[in-house]
């Protein structure tokens, strides 16, 4: 999962300050992890909790969530999910924003097969996001990362997506002009996939993402998870994203790594 963190970091400073093209500094001054890796590294720890046991898993996915989010509080979160940590007894709030896939990236890299990464994927979206919108763009990107890991072609992906998720009419170049800020999952996470799509490798995923000027870090994080899966991390920019974590979200990527990528 760190190509979703390194995509975070990348698009986190121009969440705000959009630009509408890939020529720009991959690091510099404003770069840092957002609430997308935050909720990753919490969902990654559900599924460490759980250990297979689906019946544990939205428990665990939920205590996650909140000891995470209360732990570091001030990185981004929505209105909505912020009231989430802050009550005594939480509820799913019927969301259909990009939050939900945001953070599913460990679902897809921890099944072991395409419908137990859709269930995973289900799961870890619904303790929040239980609006059908949230759930399908939650199951689209842990789909893709899931195919793609397991040595399916972008075609076979896009057609999966076309398929069960989303149409894909509009190539990048017709995307850009008129995109905007978008939070939706059926507005943001179809266009994060074409991001995968038509990119070179995991950096080409992430300045494709940026590029759109939209919800950048969302955006960036969705398509470097995918594209890690299918492309891989080049070493060097694994270290570097790694030097914006704290140690304790390094021990998690550790953890789940050697314990559940695969092999739940």
């Amino acid at each position: 999962m760190i190509g979703a963190i390194l995509g975070d970091i990348v698009g986190s400073r121009y969440e705000f300050s959009p630009i509408k093209t890939k020529a720009f500094p991959l690091f510099g001054p404003g770069c840092t992890f957002t609430d997308d890796t935050a909720m990753t590294v919490a969902v990654a720890r559900g599924l460490l909790a759980a250990r297979g046991d689906r019946e544990r898993l939205p428990a665990a996915f939920a205590a996650a969530l909140r000891q995470v989010g209360r732990a570091y509080p001030d990185v981004g979160y929505g209105r909505r999910f912020t009231q989430w940590l802050a009550s005594d007894a939480p509820a799913p709030y019927h969301s259909f924003g990009n939050g939900s896939a945001m953070r599913v990236s460990p679902c897809g890299f921890a099944a072991h097969s395409l419908e137990e990464a859709m269930d995973l994927a289900a799961c870890s979206a619904a303790v929040t996001h239980d609006h059908p919108e949230g759930i399908r763009g939650a199951q689209a990107v842990a789909a893709c990362i899931y195919l793609a890991r397991t040595g399916r072609s972008k075609a076979d992906i896009r057609a999966h997506v076309e398929r069960h998720f989303y149409p894909l009419r509009e190539s990048l170049e017709e995307l850009r002009p008129g995109y905007s800020f978008q939070i939706g999952c059926r507005e943001s996470v179809p266009q994060a996939i074409e991001c995968f799509l038509e990119a070179a490798d995991v950096e080409d995923a992430i300045r494709n993402a940026v590029s759109l000027g939209g919800d950048s870090d969302t955006q960036a994080c969705i398509a470097g998870g995918i594209a890690e899966a299918f492309f891989g991390v080049p070493e060097a920019l694994r270290r570097r994203a790694e030097t914006y974590l704290p140690e304790e979200f390094l021990t998690t990527l550790a953890d789940f790594s050697r314990e559940m990528v695969g092999r739940i």
